[in-house]
């Protein structure tokens, strides 16, 4: 090729202007930037390139094997294809993903909670960033509904491990460069990270399921001391009173209600939680208000882990309903438990993700 045929072109930014040189060809062929380019004694028409981006790839929403529904739901809502990609296992259950598009320069959102099995869908996670990173991704946005090992955010016993810090090293040194997450057990973990963290609540879903659903004498119960202000946020929503249940750990998945702080006598009770897991506290906390004379008691979280006996004590509760979100899939028992009542948040995260990319206000959203 010689010079007169080489033309090397860059990526234009909008609102800019480059000057061509000129250069001696018989026929001009093409415009830079919006600019013609001169020949010798002659000039080409004026073209303009338009700097706006074709809808579909406004930014890109790729999705793990955790929840694909809800990722699903999410593209929906934004109006974007879920991206091109091959997840797949060898027989000892390593992961091998591939990018099956171009995310060169592009604005990713990774979706992937990492729910049962924790371990698994985190390496995955840890993978597909780590693809996107080398695929020259412009920005990656981890997306994580639900947020594995939240609970070990502190040394609350001699050597034990702060999990929650871990996990937030091991995204951003993957290639995080956001992080979207929904309901943390402790607001602190923000801090954990060295990257802009983006803290999502599912209360205006939930506030507004129970809005419509106008429950006579409610009153919002928070099931321990750290949740309270979780609960006086709700509560404060829907201009309800507040009650709180002090409980005693008395060891992992074991708890132990004490008192009820709070009349609850005669009243509908609703017990406002981040996580359900093996349903213990939730289930004990029913039992306790009740026994204090409450006529009705339902239940509400944003995670429903239910892990162990969880459906089993949910089933045999004195729990009216139990409404949690798709944060994290449900197990095919509870599918089938009427107690058990699932909104979405998939609106939610999507208005967050169009915020992120289009540089507006997340808070805003729960205005």
């Amino acid at each position: 090729m010689n010079e007169q045929d080489a033309t090397a072109v860059l990526s234009p930014i909008p609102g800019q202007v480059e000057e061509q040189e000129p250069i001696s060809q018989p026929e001009p062929t093409s415009s830079l930037h919006g600019h013609p380019v001169e020949q010798a004694g002659k000039a080409s028409p004026e073209k303009k390139r338009s700097g706006k981006i074709p809808e579909p790839k406004r930014f890109k929403i790729f999705c793990g094997s955790s929840n694909v529904a809800l990722c699903e739901e999410i593209c929906k809502f934004v109006g974007v294809p879920m991206g091109e990609a091959r997840l797949q296992r060898f027989s000892d259950g390593e992961v091998q993903f591939q990018l099956l598009e171009n995310v060169r320069g592009a604005d990713v959102f990774l979706v992937q909670p990492t729910c049962w099995p924790v371990d698994q869908h985190l390496v995955e996670l840890l993978i597909m960033m780590d693809a996107l990173k080398r695929a020259s991704a412009g920005r990656i946005t981890v997306v994580m509904p639900y947020y594995g090992y939240a609970r070990q955010d502190r040394k609350d016993r001699p050597r034990v491990a702060i999990t929650s810090k871990l996990v937030a090293d091991l995204l951003t040194t993957a290639g995080a460069n956001r992080a979207l997450l929904v309901d943390l057990h402790a607001a602190q973990i923000q801090g954990f990270f060295n990257i802009p963290v983006d803290h999502l609540f599912a209360s205006p879903v939930l506030v507004s399921y129970f809005r419509e659903l106008n429950l006579p004498d409610l009153t919002v119960v928070s099931p321990d001391a750290g949740g309270v202000e979780r609960a006086r946020f709700f509560a404060k929503k829907l201009d309800l009173p507040l009650a709180i249940v002090d409980k005693r750990r008395t060891d992992i998945n074991v708890t132990e209600v004490m008192n009820v702080i709070g009349d609850v006598r005669g009243r509908t009770c609703l017990i406002l939680d981040d996580i359900i897991d093996t349903a213990g506290t939730l289930v004990k906390t029913a039992d306790a208000l009740l026994d204090q004379g409450a006529k009705e008691v339902y239940a509400c979280a944003t995670h429903p882990v239910l892990s162990g006996p969880a459906i089993e004590r949910i089933r045999e509760s004195r729990l009216k309903q139990v409404v949690v979100t798709n944060t994290i899939p449900l197990r095919e028992e509870a599918r089938g438990l009427a107690k058990i009542k699932v909104l979405s948040i998939a609106g939610l995260l999507g208005r967050a993700i169009e915020s992120i990319h289009m540089e507006t206000s997340v808070s805003s959203l729960f205005n």
